[in-house]
């Protein structure tokens, strides 16, 4: 079935910075608790993410992601997500994060 345009303008994805990562432990797969500013707009916003096999959390601190802001938040053990980090997903299920190229403001709207 393919999306209308009405349907993918709904979707909002918005460029944030990770400022903090911790383990995981508790999830069924590999996954860092991602703490990513949206900017003054969206705010600060939690995520679970399956980038372990990439990404080392000290890594991740300060750099730029997109994520889709707008899905109901989904609870994951006892941590609730309340956006969805983007990535591509290789062959072997590793994530690559998808990021600006350029340092932008937090909170600025993909389109």
């Amino acid at each position: 079935m393919d999306l209308t345009w009405s349907e993918f303008e709904r979707t909002d994805m918005r460029v944030g910075t990770i400022i903090e990562a911790n383990d995981f432990p508790e999830a069924r797969k590999p996954a860092y608790q991602l703490t990513i500013d949206f900017g003054l707009e969206i705010g600060i916003r939690k995520s679970s993410a399956q980038i372990t096999k990439r990404y080392q959390k000290e890594d991740l601190i300060n750099r730029q992601i997109v994520a889709v802001v707008n899905f109901p938040r989904k609870q994951i053990g006892k941590f609730m997500s309340e956006c969805l980090v983007l990535g591509a997903v290789g062959e072997e299920g590793d994530v690559i994060l998808l990021a600006p190229d350029f340092k932008i403001e937090n909170g600025l709207r993909i389109g």
